[in-house]
C-alpha cells in the first residue's frame, strides 16, 4: 500500500468512522464526527420534493443566516410570506432509491409574515431584505452534503432555500465545492444583480451583492444554478460509493487548511467568481498533490472580495468588473476587481486550468482528440462526436497566455461563437506535485452526467461516455496525486496548436 493510502486507512480506523482527520493541529475543543453519509442506492429516497407550486412573486421566500452549517449548527431562517403559516422540510439531495432527495427533517407550523421590503444600499446598489428571523433549523444527525430547504405556505407557494451541510474534515476525500459566489452574482432579487438593474440598464447594476436575501424565484426555484450545474454531479458521485467531502466556495475562500489531505477538488459547472484567497488555497493544494477538476466553461474569469453584513462575516461580494472605478485600487490594487486577466496586473485563469474562457453562446458536439489517453481509452475513439455537449461557454488551450505544459487536449471540438470559428479543448496536466488537473472546457459536462440531459437530446450515447470517463477519472483521483501513475503527454503539436 502506498504511503499516503496507508495514512488515510490507519486514521480511519482510528476514527471508526469513514472520514480520516485533518492533518493541521487539533482545536482546543474537537467537533464530534458528522455522521457519515448513507452507502449509494441504499437508503430509499423521498419522492415529491420538487416544487410544484411555486406561487405568485414574493408569495413566500426566505434565505439562512450562513452558506453553509457543519452538522449539529443551529441555522436561521428569514422567511417573508402571505401566507398564514407555513412549514419548512429540509431534503438531502443525491444518490437515493427512488428520488434524489431524502427527508431529513420538518417544522411544526410556524406564523407566517411579510416582512419589510428590499433595501438598496448606496453607493454599490447592494440589495438587502432587513429581515427579522423567523425560525431556527437544528441539523444534529444531519449527514453533510447538499440541501435544499423547501418553505411551503398554506397560501400554496413554495420555494427552496440552499444549505450546504459542510464535511468537517476533508482528508482522503473528493470534495465537491458549491459554487455559491456565481449564484449571488446572477441573483436578481430586489431587482439588481452584479449584471442588472431595475432599469435594464446595465451600468447602474450592483457592485457588490449580499447574501442576506433570497435567491429570485425565477433562478432555479430559487436554488440558484444547483438543480441544471451541480446535483447531477453530486448524485453521480454518490452512486460511485467514492469518499465525499462537501463544502461551498465561501468556505474555500475562509479556509486555507479546508483542503489539507484531501485527494481532489471539484468544482462544478458554473463557477466563475473567484477571490484571492480562493485561489490562493487551491493553487497551494495542487502543489501540495491534491488533484483538481474543472467541470465547468467559465472558471476563474470574475475577481471579487468579499466584506461583512450586518449578519456575519463573507456575506457581501464585490465586484466592480473594473480597475479604475473600484476604490480598492489605491489602497490594495492586487485586491481590485477587473476579470483576473486584465490590466494592470494580469493573472490569467490558464495558469490554474490549463485552458482559457473564450466565448459564449454556443451548443456544438465534443470530439474526441485523444482515444489513446488512458481517460479516454476503451471509451471513446479520435473523431468521435458526443452530441450537443459542448455551450453554453467554453474555453480553449490558447498558448499566447501561459498555459501549463505538458498538456493533454482530449476533446478538441469545433465550435463558432460570435460569427468565428474556433474549438473548445477539455485538457489534462500534471505537475511536479504528483496532482493531475481536468478540465472540461465546457459548462455542459456535468449535464452529461444526467441520462435526461437535455443539451445531448438525451443522447445514450453521449451520456454513457462523459459517465464512463468521468468515473475512471473520480476513482483515479480517491487514490491519490494521479498523475505520477498518468502523466500527461503533451499533443498540442499534433493537433496543430501553436
Amino acid at each position: 500500500m502506498k504511503p499516503g493510502r496507508l495514512a488515510c486507512a490507519l486514521a480511519a480506523l482510528a476514527l471508526l468512522v469513514p472520514a480520516c482527520t485533518a492533518p493541521t493541529p487539533a482545536p482546543p475543543v474537537a467537533p464530534t464526527p458528522a455522521p457519515p453519509a448513507p452507502a449509494p442506492g441504499a437508503e430509499r429516497g423521498t419522492p415529491g420534493w420538487e416544487i410544484t407550486h411555486p406561487g405568485p412573486e414574493h408569495g413566500i421566500e426566505g434565505y439562512a443566516d450562513r452558506t453553509s452549517a457543519l452538522p449539529g449548527d443551529t441555522v436561521r431562517l428569514f422567511v417573508s410570506t402571505t401566507a398564514a403559516r407555513f412549514t419548512v422540510t429540509a431534503f438531502r439531495m443525491g444518490a437515493y432509491a427512488g428520488s434524489d432527495a431524502l427527508r431529513v427533517w420538518q417544522s411544526a407550523p410556524v406564523p407566517g409574515r411579510v416582512q419589510a421590503p428590499a433595501v438598496v444600499q448606496a453607493p454599490t446598489s447592494t440589495v438587502v431584505a432587513p429581515w427579522q428571523p423567523s425560525l431556527e433549523v437544528p441539523t444534529g444527525g444531519w449527514a453533510p452534503g447538499d440541501y435544499l430547504l423547501r418553505l411551503d405556505g398554506d397560501n400554496q407557494a413554495q420555494q427552496y432555500v440552499p444549505l450546504t451541510v459542510r464535511t468537517p474534515f476533508n482528508a482522503c476525500r473528493i470534495v465537491l465545492v458549491n459554487a455559491l459566489t456565481t449564484w449571488q452574482a446572477y441573483n436578481r432579487w430586489g431587482g439588481y444583480s452584479l449584471y442588472d438593474s431595475p432599469s435594464g440598464r446595465k451600468p447602474q447594476r450592483s457592485r457588490a451583492v449580499s447574501f442576506d436575501r433570497p435567491y429570485q424565484a425565477r433562478d432555479m426555484r430559487a436554488a440558484g444554478d444547483f438543480l441544471f450545474f451541480e446535483l447531477p454531479m453530486a448524485r453521480f458521485a454518490e452512486s460511485l460509493g467514492l469518499p465525499l467531502g462537501y463544502t461551498t466556495d465561501v468556505d474555500l475562500h475562509a479556509d486555507p487548511h479546508l483542503l489539507d489531505g484531501a485527494r481532489a477538488m471539484i468544482t462544478l459547472g458554473h463557477d466563475e467568481y473567484w477571490s484571492s484567497a480562493m485561489r490562493a488555497n487551491v493553487s497551494a493544494a495542487r502543489d501540495r498533490g491534491v488533484n483538481l477538476a474543472f467541470l465547468g466553461g467559465n472558471e476563474i474569469y470574475r475577481h471579487i472580495r468579499f466584506a461583512p453584513s450586518a449578519t456575519g462575516p463573507d456575506r457581501v461580494e464585490i465586484d466592480y468588473k473594473s480597475f479604475g472605478e473600484d476604490p480598492a485600487r489605491l489602497t490594495d490594487p492586487l485586491e481590485a476587481t477587473p476579470e483576473w486577466r486584465s490590466p494592470p496586473y494580469p493573472r490569467p485563469e490558464s495558469v490554474l486550468l490549463g485552458n482559457f474562457y473564450q466565448c459564449n453562446p454556443v451548443h456544438a458536439d465534443l470530439v474526441a482528440a485523444a482515444e489513446q489517453n488512458w481517460l479516454l481509452a476503451g471509451i471513446v475513439h479520435t473523431g468521435q462526436h458526443l452530441r450537443g455537449l459542448v455551450g453554453d461557454e467554453y474555453e480553449r488551450v490558447d498558448l499566447a497566455v501561459p498555459t501549463p505544459r505538458p498538456i493533454d487536449v482530449l476533446f478538441h471540438s469545433p465550435v463558432t461563437c460570435g460569427g468565428k470559428p474556433d474549438f473548445a479543448d477539455t485538457t489534462y496536466y500534471t505537475t511536479s506535485s504528483g496532482a493531475a488537473v481536468f478540465s472540461a472546457g465546457t459548462q455542459y459536462w456535468i449535464c452529461g452526467l444526467d441520462p435526461g440531459c437535455p443539451q445531448s437530446g438525451g443522447d445514450a450515447a453521449a451520456g454513457a461516455a462523459i459517465r464512463a470517463i468521468t468515473e475512471r477519472l473520480l476513482r483515479a483521483y480517491a487514490a491519490g496525486p494521479t498523475g505520477a501513475a498518468h502523466p500527461a503527454a503533451d499533443n498540442l503539436a499534433a493537433l496543430g496548436i501553436h
